[in-house]
Order: structure tokens, then C-alpha cells, then sequence
């Protein structure tokens, strides 16, 4: 269990602390949706989880069986619904492995990738677009 402080300063930003590091993480709601966009809104940090989340899980695998992941590069685009409620529509991920497309372990990692835990959290009406690129 992670517990997870937030305090909400008004005007639409959040503060949060993480409980086991004390990290602190700033949220602003979007120019869209009434804020400034000052920083990530929670719908961002949704978008940052799943591919943060998705280069994680790679990179232990990675680690484990000895193969080199450093330089891999995730780009998460997020689309928001256009009707309501207001959700996340679609999530683009792109991902560059480092490795060439005949990597012996290139489904390995792609199926755990796709196999994170955000990715499998997420709500089934979120599209979940998944491009990789191998060198």
C-alpha cells in the first residue's frame, strides 16, 4: 500500500505528496477545462502513467535477461472525449526499442509491455493505440 497526500491550493491546482519519498508532484486543470495548464493535469498524469508504466515493466524484464533498453523513447498522445462525460478517449503510444526488429525477445517484450498494469487498469472504452518501432 503507497499512501499519497493531495492538498488542493485553489484554483485549480492539486499538490501531492508521495508517501515513501516525500516527492512532490504540482497538477493544474487544462486550458480546456477551465485551468491555466500550468502543469500536468490529472488526465495527463493518466497518459504519463500508462507509458511510464509500459517502459517500466520492459526495463525489468530488460534487466533480467541482460538486454539493453537505455534510449528506448515512449511518446503518449491523449485524445478527450468531445461529448460528455468528459474522459479520455484514446491513448496513442508510440514506443522506440532500441533493438532490431529480429530481437529473439522482441514478443517477450512487446507482451509485456502490453501487459502492464496500467494498461490492464484502464477502462476497456479507452482505446489504447500501441505502435512500436524497432530499429
Amino acid at each position: 500500500m503507497v499512501e499519497i497526500k493531495i492538498d488542493y491550493q485553489g484554483d485549480l491546482h492539486c499538490r501531492a505528496i508521495h508517501g515513501p519519498s516525500q516527492t512532490v508532484l504540482e497538477t493544474d486543470a487544462p486550458v480546456d477545462n477551465n485551468g491555466r495548464g500550468e502543469s500536468f493535469s490529472p488526465t495527463d498524469l493518466v497518459a504519463t502513467a500508462l507509458g511510464v508504466c509500459m517502459a517500466t515493466v520492459m526495463g525489468i524484464v530488460a534487466k533480467r535477461k541482460e538486454i539493453p533498453l537505455e534510449g528506448m523513447k515512449v511518446t503518449v498522445k491523449k485524445h478527450m472525449s468531445t461529448d460528455t462525460p468528459r474522459r479520455i478517449a484514446k491513448l496513442e503510444v508510440d514506443i522506440e526499442v532500441p533493438l532490431p526488429a529480429d530481437h529473439p525477445e522482441r514478443k517477450l517484450l512487446e507482451a509485456t509491455g502490453n501487459g502492464c498494469p496500467v494498461h490492464q487498469s484502464l477502462h476497456p472504452d479507452v482505446v489504447q493505440e500501441i505502435r512500436w518501432h524497432w530499429q
